[in-house]
């Protein structure tokens, strides 16, 4: 049984299930890394994506956006940006597995005792939460918005760029 659309994961029902010590085995995040670029750079312009609605975003998603806006900003060079990942997946995501096809009313339990297995990890976000910020020199501000703007494509909220420091010098 295949990975099921984000849409059932996106809203925030209930509340967080984050202790992972008394689960069994919870999938790994898939989230490489959480900075990219020059870490110690300094640089003149800083971007943030915010979240505009309360949702969920799913770890592969997170990791999606990440690659997105680092093949846009990778061929300036490796030490022109610093581009990190803002939020961390603690959520622990369940799904009650139904079996389906012949024979499988007498397999399955329905609802019965529905609590799910653990099939994956989630960072609840509230509206107007930082999901990553982007530094970079002004000469590279629009590639840096462009980076911003297609790993917003891979998020499932509405997001809004912000450039936090440098604004005088882009224009």
């Amino acid at each position: 049984m295949g990975r099921k659309p984000a849409r059932m994961y996106r809203r925030v029902v209930g509340q967080a299930y984050t202790q992972r010590e008394y689960m069994g085995g919870v999938p790994h995040n898939r989230i490489v890394q959480y900075h990219m670029g020059d870490v110690n750079g300094k640089f003149d312009v800083e971007l943030k994506l915010l979240g505009e609605e309360l949702c969920q975003i799913r770890h592969s998603a997170l990791e999606a956006a990440r690659v997105a806006a680092g093949r846009v900003l990778t061929p300036t060079g490796e030490k022109a940006f610093h581009l990190q990942v803002n939020v961390y997946p603690h959520h622990v995501l369940r799904e009650n597995k139904v079996a389906t096809g012949a024979g499988a009313d007498r397999i399955s339990q329905g609802m019965r005792r529905a609590f799910g297995k653990p099939v994956g990890t989630a960072a609840r976000v509230e509206p107007g939460a930082t999901l990553m910020t982007l530094q970079a020199p002004a000469a590279n501000f629009l590639k840096a918005k462009l980076a911003l703007l297609k790993a917003a494509y891979k998020l499932p909220t509405p997001c809004r760029i912000v450039v936090t420091r440098g604004a005088n010098l882009v224009k």
